[in-house]
């Protein structure tokens, strides 16, 4: 009988999918799981050298494995100006003002300002210029696909009234024309070559720190959704990770997504196919380049998600808009077609029902071409989603890759979403239950640092479709809401799914390694509006505990 280096006992156990146990131990050697014991057989695998962990009634869980986020650009917004805990466009600018003192030569950069906390979702660089003068500032918004200047900074890029819309994005202007200081989407590149770049040094520092505040959440894998080298709003990304490897200092399993360049085309996938071998000649377990990102369309706040119809205007009349499509929809099937013949999973970013239909349509088209793969093919967001679509999913193995803490009434979507769509979407926002209903497989992820990168707190609302505390009505109603096992599967065994990591992690089974998380209160135990109160008491890696809280 093997001895234990570690037996977690005291709590229920979450396996990865349904209820969790009861009245069992989970035994680790070795930095595997190598048994789940009744709790009263644990004497055949102690030893005096086992540690035993006390749950206190807490519940043990597959680590947390976030399927679609940014980490390096969230850790180095931590180390630049952040705006995330502003409350409201004063308390933004304050921020911006103090990080100015603090900080007083050159660019000022960083992000995660809120499009809700100024009128039309759009500040202006004057109130930049107020406080700033005479000094360049970029600051990416919360959800990365606006950036907001000041004058200096659109004066460095060369921008004015001359300059024209790019294809895949738009700037806001003011009545002669001139930029007034909001750039969506495209536009943003506008200011690659005048801003100053993120040092490697910088987005190492970045990396680390995102990981450290992972850990804490109980994350032990991700897909980063953005490895690039030339994302505006983001930095490059793949030599820290590949420093990280050559340092040991990268604990956590990743999938990077590589970035498709929306305005080239299979010209690409070569180079793609060229770095995904250079990675797996690391001989690392804890990074792959098996994905690519396709960003299929832009967000509803700033109408550049692809909709079947157009957006209405503020008095609720059809406009001439319906977002934008990214990459032309016959052009999609022929580049996911030759991904897929490659071996590479697709990652679409898909909100808007049209991009979610484009995305769907490629990959059937794919699956004609090539035979059934296990490409695990997934598209993140889905805001929109058709019924039809919605039943799309499972016979083409689409994976819905959902961001639950976005499901839920709150000003961005209150003020600046809904009010500007067609009759009826507002009930088809983030069709969850639908999804589950019709079969569909389920993964989880934060998008941070769009928003938090909380699995508790994305779980809350995948569950209730209410933030807390708030007494709005479940958005989309109830039908949408998830129950708590499927909840946490999504974040657990579905992003290990999509991650190709199904074999040795996203469950407690025996032979899977002791990637863990340790939760209380047990958030099966307490009241559903209450979920969001159980907080990460320790992460577990290989067995050994890589966060405690203090």
């Amino acid at each position: 009988m093997a001895q234990a280096d570690v037996i977690f006992i005291g709590g229920q156990v979450f396996t990865g999918t349904g209820q969790p146990l009861i009245d069992h131990a989970v035994v680790i050697a070795d930095g595997f799981i190598i048994d789940i014991v009744p709790a009263e057989s644990i004497d055949l695998h102690r030893s005096d050298a086992t540690q035993i962990i006390d749950l206190h009634g807490g519940l043990l869980a597959p680590g947390f494995q976030d399927a679609h986020i940014h980490p390096v650009g969230g850790g180095v917004e931590l180390l630049q100006c952040s705006l995330t805990e502003a409350v409201d466009a004063a308390d933004a600018l304050a921020m911006i003002a103090t990080y100015a003192a603090e900080n007083p030569e050159g660019w000022i950069s960083g992000g995660g300002w809120s499009m809700d906390h100024f009128p039309g979702g759009a500040p202006g660089r004057q109130l930049l210029d107020d406080i700033i003068g005479d000094r360049p500032v970029l600051l990416s918004s919360r959800d990365h696909h606006s950036v907001w200047a000041s004058s200096a900074a659109i004066r460095a890029a060369g921008i004015d009234a001359s300059t024209p819309d790019p294809i895949d994005g738009r700037m806001e202007r003011e009545a002669d024309g001139s930029p007034a200081g909001t750039f969506h989407e495209g536009a943003g590149d506008l200011f690659a070559n005048a801003q100053p770049g993120v040092g490697a040094d910088l987005a190492y520092a970045g990396l680390l720190r995102a990981q450290e505040e992972l850990l804490k959440l109980g994350i032990t894998g991700w897909q980063d959704a953005m490895i690039g080298d030339s994302v505006a709003t983001l930095p490059s990304n793949l030599p820290a990770y590949r420093r990280a490897i050559a340092e040991g200092t990268l604990l956590a399993h990743v999938v990077g997504a590589q970035w498709w360049e929306r305005t080239g085309g299979a010209e690409q996938i070569p180079g793609m196919v060229q770095r995904r071998a250079e990675v797996e000649a690391l001989g690392s377990d804890r990074l792959q380049l098996g994905t690519v990102k396709i960003m299929v369309d832009g967000v509803a706040e700033n109408f550049t998600a692809a909709m079947k119809n157009p957006y209405l205007d503020s008095h609720g009349h059809a406009t001439d808009n319906s977002g934008l499509s990214f990459i032309n929809p016959q052009r999609l099937i022929e580049y996911v077609t030759e991904l897929d013949s490659e071996g590479f999973q697709v990652h679409f970013h898909a909100l808007g029902d049209r991009a979610v239909k484009e995305a769907l349509d490629a990959l059937a088209a794919a699956r004609v071409t090539n035979g059934v793969s296990d490409g695990r093919h997934h598209l993140a967001h889905l805001q929109v989603v058709s019924e039809d679509d919605a039943a799309r999913f499972a016979p083409l193995d689409a994976v819905a890759n959902l961001q639950p803490l976005w499901a839920c009434h709150e000003a961005q979507l209150d003020e600046l979403t809904l009010p500007f769509l067609q009759e009826g979407l507002a009930a088809r926002q983030y069709p969850f239950g639908d999804l589950h209903r019709l079969d569909a497989k389920l993964a989880a992820g934060s998008d941070w640092p769009v928003s938090s990168p909380d699995p508790i707190a994305a779980i809350h609302i995948a569950v209730n479709r209410i933030a807390p505390e708030t007494n709005e009505r479940p958005l989309g109603g109830e039908q949408q809401c998830l129950d708590l096992e499927t909840a946490f599967a999504a974040y657990t065994s579905g992003s290990a799914y999509v991650n190709h990591r199904d074999h040795d992690t996203g469950f407690i089974a025996p032979g899977y390694r002791a990637d863990l998380v340790v939760i209380e209160p047990d958030p099966f135990t307490v009241p559903s509006n209450e979920i969001h109160s159980s907080t990460v008491v320790s992460t577990w890696i290989d067995g050994k505990p890589v966060y405690v809280r203090n």
